[in-house]
């Protein structure tokens, strides 16, 4: 990087850390991106006079509000909910709602600016967003998380709909969640139309929209392993979290012949030597979706497995790591243990998943590494199939939402290998996915005018 540059990026990121003070998640999502993308910006200066990276970095729209509701025992409990539309340049705010304890501006913001860029690459017309609360779905009843989501739709229903904000699922939002999210808009706007994504199948969901981050995951991952011609069959792989992306991406990782030997919690993790199968793997389903068990219990279901509290599953040998659990759980101690374990390839299925440190360690040992705006795209790629179907009233098949699916991914490979290959002929798929997320974003801010 030139010194030109270098400054551009340093005033860059001191402006942004100034105006956002106290928001690490943010300021580490905007850094990444930034560090890509201004080698580009600052040979195209248009780019610098009309700001555009800035006003990417500011997000178009922030709500928060206050979320009461009543627990079983009829006590008032407050939560705080989220809405941060960062950017509407390329199509209507599209991402997801988080419910969790660590949920906050930063981690809103980082989601955000991140989703701008991931609906970017899929290229589906979808700008970017995301929303949340702090509020914990484990352990309440239905009846609590039902008057929680009533709750929070009572104010985010301002500011969502069909052609302005499409929320989905996340983190602590699955179909349960998603259908008390959508029976509130309905009966409030007195509406049915696309504005959720995730539904059920019965009322406008698509087919495979459970399946598609950890599907896409794989999809991803098979083209990056076939740049050094090897692939899943017979490979022994890592996944961090046991949520939706976790368990569908160790599904088809384990159809695609793979080994598929970890799955973790917030309270650790489990190591099963024999690999998943279909019926272990129906197990899991079954423990996590219907029991809302922790993923320890698969350890006294299959005494061949082991279990490790505390701990994260990369100390473990592995061929291809995948972590899907959350933000920043991959530190630089892991990377090195991923490293001496002989992995040749590590693809993100959770969001930002890996510290910059982390990332230094594993880009520099020469694996295959994805950051998630690429490699978990799948799900808000059929975010925005469900979005078609809805629009245009009909349902498809589920081989058709893979075929749609699986070319997708192959896209976005595609975009990475264009934008990200070195001249030594090796592939950095953050430079990749970021340039190529940028520069579609850029065009249309440019085009738009100063708003």
């Amino acid at each position: 990087m030139d010194i030109f540059t270098k400054n551009y990026l340093d005033g860059f990121m001191a402006e942004v850390i100034g105006r956002n003070p106290g928001e690490p998640e943010f300021h580490q999502a905007v850094r990444e991106v930034a560090e890509s993308v201004a080698p580009y910006i600052t040979s195209a200066p248009y780019l610098m006079d009309l700001k555009v990276l800035e006003r990417i970095a500011e997000p178009e729209r922030i709500i928060i509000f206050r979320v009461p509701w009543t627990d079983d025992r009829g006590t008032i409990q407050i939560n705080r909910g989220f809405r941060v539309q960062c950017s509407s340049a390329i199509g209507p705010y599209k991402g997801g709602i988080r419910f969790h304890p660590s949920v906050n501006l930063s981690i809103m913001k980082f989601l955000a600016f991140e989703q701008t860029f991931k609906n970017a690459l899929t290229t589906l017309p979808m700008g970017g967003a995301k929303g949340g609360s702090d509020f914990n779905p484990r352990g309440k009843s239905d009846g609590e998380v039902m008057r929680f989501c009533q709750s929070f739709m009572t104010e985010m229903y301002r500011h969502i709909g069909a052609d302005t904000d499409v929320p989905a699922g996340d983190i602590g939002v699955g179909g349960r969640e998603i259908g008390y999210l959508f029976g509130q808009y309905k009966r409030l706007k007195n509406e049915f139309n696309g504005t959720l994504t995730g539904k059920g199948i019965a009322w406008g969901g698509s087919l495979l929209r459970p399946e598609a981050t950890g599907y896409g995951l794989c999809y991803f991952a098979e083209q990056m392993l076939a740049t050094r011609g090897a692939g899943f069959q017979g490979s022994k792989v890592n996944i961090s979290g046991s949520g939706n992306v976790a368990q569908y991406a160790a599904q088809k990782a384990m159809r695609l012949g793979a080994k598929v030997q970890t799955l973790s919690d917030s309270d650790g993790f489990v190591y099963d030597p024999d690999g998943l199968d279909e019926e272990k793997m129906a197990y899991v389903f079954q423990l996590k979706n219907m029991m809302r068990g922790r993923i320890s219990e698969y350890a006294k279901k299959y005494p061949t497995a082991q279990y490790f509290p505390g701990q994260r599953p990369w100390c473990v040998p592995c061929d291809i790591a995948m972590p899907c659990a959350t933000q920043n759980e991959v530190e630089a101690q892991d990377a090195e243990n991923i490293v001496k374990g002989g992995a040749i390839c590590m693809a993100e299925g959770a969001n930002m998943p890996t510290t910059p440190d982390a990332i230094r360690i594993i880009q520099g040992a020469g694996l295959l590494y994805s950051p998630g705006k690429a490699s978990n795209a799948g799900g808000v790629a059929t975010s925005g199939l469900e979005m078609s179907q809805n629009s245009m009233r009909q349902h498809w098949t589920a081989e058709e939402v893979d075929s749609y699916l699986r070319r997708i991914m192959s896209d976005i490979h595609a975009a990475c290998l264009k934008y990200g290959t070195q001249e030594d002929g090796t592939v950095n798929y953050v430079k990749g996915a970021n340039l190529a997320g940028f520069i579609k974003v850029a065009g249309a801010i440019v085009d738009q005018g100063l708003v």
